[in-house]
């Protein structure tokens, strides 16, 4: 069906470029120049590489390169873009376009991926709608014969859009995005340190000139005291207010204030509102900006990841077009790939801007999306406390279980904090279901919590153990401190742990409260979810040891690395880390593989390190195999590959689990945390009857996690059905469809009869307000 025309015929190329303003390249880029190189190369394409943008494919010659294999190796952990950005006024020009035109046709090519932002993508749609009449143009000038013409009749376009300030409308993150957030993130953590140490307000101002995704999203994730965006300027008087807030914190024993700032930000009357002012207002700060240097930190593997997807999406797009066909954008909602009308999302776009414009400022969030809706209101909601309405009679219970995981203390930061904001009583149990055995459990406050999210492992602190070995005492202290709902975060001990107290209910009656499972585990094997917290910076540690592990040995003879990477029997860690460094193989449980397969890998990797690729890189699951240790695959392949390379072992081990959680863990901590209370609110007061909670349905103990593309919660009984207690394992996992695109993109001959296609979806207000779950 997608190989409808002959292979010849599509030759898709690459062009990167902003034409508007002066703007930085964004991480993420060559993972998707490399997906891109390597999907059409792969389905038997010419794939052409354009060099310095629209200004390249205007100018021609040198140019515009035919592409191999090779020429994208060793390219996806880099920053920037490696076939270079640049603004072209030319291209605005129809003569300009004309000239592309030609460059094009002279090169056979009739499809063109365009990364960069709405004017990149906007110029590219003009281009094609012209297309028709710049050939007829071509034909009469007598430059190009009808032949050629006819041959090539038809131009399709699909964009990725590159930009770090994620501001444009209908997809989930834009390419660099990620990347742009840990470098917020590693500013922040680095100064909260100078700033708690001589009591300091900081002004961090961040990039984000239209949009304020980075500043809002960083604010969530470092629970920065104030924020200005520029689509919610702040009120008349808000100097005032702020310095009478930052007060408060002050002197409630807080060392420091963060504030942060986009650089569009404003206030009601549009009048720019810059880092220097909010100094000069507090009058007590000292001033750190962030700029430029944001997108040149290396990628997040988000942004690895979700290229090297949407890259090989975007062939997909291109092959699958028909004359009928819009221009397309592709993107990620939740895990799943799309396509979205390339012009319906740059007029949302606009729109945002003419709301903003027209101070309509309630509306320019709304046609942000959902998602930026909720982190709006959560910041909001977290932010500052106040006072409950009214005093509820609930009393609810946090404790965290299993092996420490990032994000766990973001996930009981934003519990506690809603919890207070409800008005409901909350206790933080230590060392897990232990603790709440030995009555380890006091009452928390609004600032007990203040400075966790940030840090890594569990403040509440974790154990292992599960109640069964405990139950009669846990049943005791849930009686004694009146715990009428218990929030668990933790891994699969934590959902087990649940699904024994929902078993005991029959036993004991006091177990027959609202229960709620956060999953957080680096392992994401924890039914009910597609992530869990923890297992992006796992996923981040792994990919940054792999790069250093790789570089390693630059400058040297060949060398294969053979890595071990944690997660029990589950392959996540492996599989996702293996896409985001480009790795040759991934060895994982759930895809089992035999004497022969490992054969047919050593193989394929021997003939690949005899052209000029210099690092081979295998990643193992831990418990993958009984008996194809990591210790004997690097003696396979050492033996295998004598004379042409040589082979070293790293095993990673506990690095994964340690570090400060990234801003995605951060943030799905947060809203995760958020969404839990107030599900647990709401079932609280459904079972309160005659000054009593008592809740014995399926539905009251549920586990609650991303699924697709919406947070639902999933009654651990019903869980119960799909898991594989033996190898804790959920028995249906998302990823694996991932390890398709990891085996394409290292050159292994795979069908393409297992290959999801995205769908076009449009962009609506309507389709804007659905809940995304991040």
């Amino acid at each position: 069906m997608w190989l409808s025309r002959p292979p010849s015929r599509w030759v898709p190329c690459w062009c990167s470029d902003v034409p508007a303003v002066p703007r930085v390249s964004s991480a993420g880029m060559n993972a998707a120049v490399r997906a891109v190189t390597r999907m059409g190369i792969y389905v038997g394409a010419k794939v052409f590489l354009i060099y310095e943008g629209y200004e390249g494919l205007v100018e021609g010659g040198d140019n515009i390169k035919q592409a191999t294999w090779l020429s994208v190796s060793n390219i996806i952990q880099l920053g920037g873009t490696v076939i270079g950005s640049a603004r072209c006024k030319a291209f605005t020009t129809r003569q300009g376009r004309l000239r592309a035109a030609r460059n094009l046709v002279e090169h056979g090519i009739t499809n063109l991926c365009v990364i960069g932002g709405d004017g990149s993508l906007t110029g590219a749609d003009i281009f094609r709608a012209e297309w028709a009449g710049l050939l007829d143009e071509l034909l009469r000038d007598g430059l190009i014969s009808e032949e050629v013409a006819k041959a090539n009749g038809r131009l399709n376009v699909v964009g990725l859009v590159g930009s770090i300030d994620n501001d444009f409308c209908g997809t989930d993150m834009t390419i660099g995005t990620d990347s742009a957030l840990h470098r917020i993130m590693e500013v922040i953590d680095a100064i909260t340190t100078t700033a708690q140490s001589h009591q300091r307000t900081f002004v961090l101002e961040v990039m984000g000139r239209h949009c304020g995704y980075l500043a809002l999203v960083s604010g969530l994730a470092s629970g920065a005291d104030w924020l200005f965006i520029p689509e919610s300027p702040p009120e008349d008087g808000w100097e005032d207010l702020m310095c009478e807030r930052l007060g408060e914190t002050r002197s409630r024993g807080s060392r420091l204030n963060i504030i942060i700032i986009a650089e569009g930000a404003i206030d009601r009357n549009g009048k720019p509102i810059s880092s220097n002012y909010v100094k000069d207002v507090r009058a007590a700060g000292w001033e750190q900006k962030v700029g430029e240097g944001l997108c040149h930190h290396p990628r997040g593997a988000s942004d690895s990841l979700q290229s090297s997807k949407m890259g090989m999406e975007a062939v997909m797009a291109l092959l699958e077009a028909t004359p009928d066909t819009p221009a397309c954008v592709v993107s990620l909602s939740g895990n799943q790939s799309v396509r979205l009308p390339l012009m319906e999302c740059v007029q949302v776009t606009k729109d945002v801007q003419k709301a903003m414009d027209e101070k309509r400022f309630d509306e320019a969030i709304q046609l942000r999306g959902r998602s930026f809706e909720n982190n709006w209101n959560i910041y909001k909601l977290l932010a500052h406390q106040k006072p409950a309405q009214e005093k509820s009679p609930f009393s609810l219970a946090i404790l965290n279980v299993g092996a420490p995981a990032a994000g766990m203390n973001a996930a009981v930061r934003s519990a506690v904090r809603i919890s207070i904001c409800r008005g409901h009583t909350v206790y933080a149990v230590s060392d897990g279901f232990e603790g709440l055995a030995k009555g380890q459990i006091r009452e928390v406050g609004w600032h007990d919590v203040a400075g966790w999210l940030g840090r890594g492992g569990s403040m509440l602190g974790t154990k292992r153990t599960l109640p069964k070995t405990c139950m009669e005492k846990i049943v005791e202290n849930v009686r004694k401190f009146n715990i009428q709902a218990l929030l668990v975060i933790g891994g699969f001990e934590a959902y087990e742990g649940v699904l024994q107290l929902v078993e005991a209910r029959g036993q004991y009656e006091e177990l027959c409260i609202i229960m709620c499972v956060i999953p957080a585990t680096i392992s994401n094997n924890v039914p009910g979810t597609d992530f869990s917290l923890g297992s992006d910076t796992a996923v981040n540690a792994a990919m940054e040891s792999c790069d250093r592990i790789k570089q390693s040995a630059s400058g040297t003879k060949r060398r294969v690395f053979i890595v071990e990477t944690m997660g029990g029997y589950c392959g996540y860690l492996s599989t996702v880390t293996g896409i985001a460094v480009g790795a040759d193989a991934a060895y994982v449980y759930e895809d089992p593989f035999t004497i022969h397969d490992l054969k047919a890998n050593v193989e394929h990797l021997t003939d690949k390190m005899k052209t000029d690729i210099q690092r081979g890189l295998v990643l193992r699951n831990e418990k993958c195999h009984e008996h194809y240790t990591t210790e004997f695959l690097y003696n396979l392949y050492s033996s295998e590959g004598k004379g042409i390379f040589d082979c070293r072992i790293n095993v990673l081990g506990h690095l994964q689990q340690g570090g400060a959680p990234t801003p995605f863990d951060r943030n799905y901590g947060t809203k995760l945390g958020v969404k839990a209370v107030l599900w647990m609110s709401e079932k609280l007061q459904e079972a309160y009857r005659k000054g009593r909670v008592f809740a014995n349905s399926a539905d009251s103990a549920c586990v609650i996690g991303l699924r697709k593309k919406v947070v639902a919660f999933s009654p651990v009984t019903e869980l119960k059905k799909v898991t594989d207690f033996e190898h804790r394992l959920p028995q249906e996992q998302w990823w694996l469809n991932l390890r398709l695109m990891l085996k394409m993109l290292a050159n292994y001959q795979i069908s393409l009869t297992e290959y999801i296609s995205g769908k076009m979806e449009h962009v609506t207000r309507r389709t804007l307000s659905i809940e995304k779950g991040f």
